[in-house]
């Protein structure tokens, strides 16, 4: 039988996703300060007081939130070491990005209007920990560019450029549905994440692995 601190912590890690999950549709649909801690609890279906105990105040519960989503974007790449292959480990990124588009649209859509507001929330988190994941992961495509394994081309611009094409596809989703006619389906999806992978690819002088390089049509 589990232990009891166990079974606490385990009732604790669900009751968080609850309430980020809540959160985020809270805070989608009303913004920040049209969100109350009240309306989280009552999406999540536990009492208001779990919320503050979780995550002390309204603001605390959103930074949460927020870096959440950017451990949910980042999760693969986290792991990529400068002996892994260049083109599986970006190739897999940019796949990752783009089902996380497709999947929490909304998600996507709070980062980059708390970003497009001057980021309040988030100012230390990106003077800490998002830099330095940032100075990580650009070291190790240096890495792979000293090797000789991929083009010269700058990190941080890669990146920059992964980041605006994958979210697009949540950020304005409505601009894609009007100009395509439809929404996009999963299928829409797959085969824009192989167009996508193709393009960044070919610029870094990778081969495309084989998942990637088939057209659905």
């Amino acid at each position: 039988m589990a232990s009891k601190s166990k079974m606490d912590g385990s009732i604790g890690a669900k009751n968080k996703q609850k309430i980020l999950a809540a959160a985020e549709k809270a805070f989608a649909t009303y913004g920040f300060k049209g969100t109350s801690v009240q309306q989280i609890a009552d999406e999540a279906e536990l009492p208001k007081t779990n919320i503050l105990y979780y995550f002390k105040s309204k603001q605390g519960l959103y930074v949460a939130m927020l870096q959440d989503i950017m451990s949910l974007w980042n999760s693969r790449f986290d792991q990529v070491t400068e002996d892994d292959d260049p083109a599986e480990s970006l190739a897999d990124y940019i796949a990752d990005k783009m089902t996380m588009s497709r999947t929490h649209p909304q998600a996507s859509k709070i980062f980059a209007m708390e970003v497009l507001n001057g980021a309040p929330y988030l100012n230390k988190f990106f003077s800490n920990e998002h830099v330095a994941w940032m100075e990580g992961r650009v070291a190790i495509l240096n890495s792979w560019i000293a090797q000789g394994r991929m083009t010269a081309v700058d990190p941080l611009y890669l990146l920059f450029h992964i980041w605006a094409c994958t979210q697009h596809y949540a950020d304005f989703s409505a601009q894609i549905t009007s100009l395509r006619g439809k929404t996009m389906k999963r299928a829409d999806f797959d085969e824009a994440t192989r167009q996508l992978v193709q393009l960044i690819l070919s610029g870094c002088g990778l081969t495309v692995p084989e998942k990637y390089a088939e057209s659905a049509k």
